[in-house]
């Protein structure tokens, strides 16, 4: 996996145990002091992970692979 798609994933899992957290009257992560926020940030990171191209599977890889040697990608093989 490259770094991008270890901190999308990170920054997904945080805001999700967040809301989880709060739905359960719990203390949230400090960071964030509000429900309202909790549940915006959870809509944001969700959608930009959604839309974010992620090569987590073997094809995914393999589509990476060849669109960095064709030069159709930003990045190098070590992302």
């Amino acid at each position: 996996m490259d770094k991008g798609t270890i901190v999308r994933t990170i920054a997904l899992v945080i805001t999700w145990m967040n809301i989880v957290l709060v739905n359960k009257e719990l203390q949230p992560i400090p960071v964030i002091d509000d429900e309202t926020i909790a549940y915006g940030l959870a809509f944001f990171v969700s959608v930009w992970a959604w839309f974010k191209n992620n090569y987590v599977t073997a094809k995914g890889n393999k589509q990476k692979e060849v669109l960095l040697k064709e030069g159709l990608t930003k990045g190098s093989k070590n992302d």
